[in-house]
């Protein structure tokens, strides 16, 4: 498995966003088949341009390299917008 960061696509990193802006709770599959419920908290960069989703759970807040997310769904009724695929699509 090739470890150097891949950005996701431009356009799916603005749903990122969102759900952070909202503190949707979301279902987050990853592309390692598991799959965690977690809040939206915010996105973070590192000096070596890796980005990360910050989410908080039941065991607290991580930070999820965004190239490892296959998809997020709102559990919040009223969210603007239904399940994204994240994985595989890249800048």
């Amino acid at each position: 498995m090739n470890d150097s960061y891949q950005p996701i696509a431009c356009d799916l990193y603005d749903y990122l966003e969102i759900a952070c802006l909202h503190h949707y709770q979301l279902r987050i599959e990853l592309t390692d088949g598991s799959e965690l419920l977690a809040e939206a908290v915010n996105t973070a960069i590192t000096a070596n341009k890796e980005e990360f989703f910050v989410v908080r759970g039941a065991g607290g807040e991580q930070r999820l390299r965004m190239d490892r997310l296959l998809a997020i769904t709102p559990l919040n009724a009223g969210a603007s917008f239904g399940r994204v695929l994240l994985g595989n699509a890249r800048c």
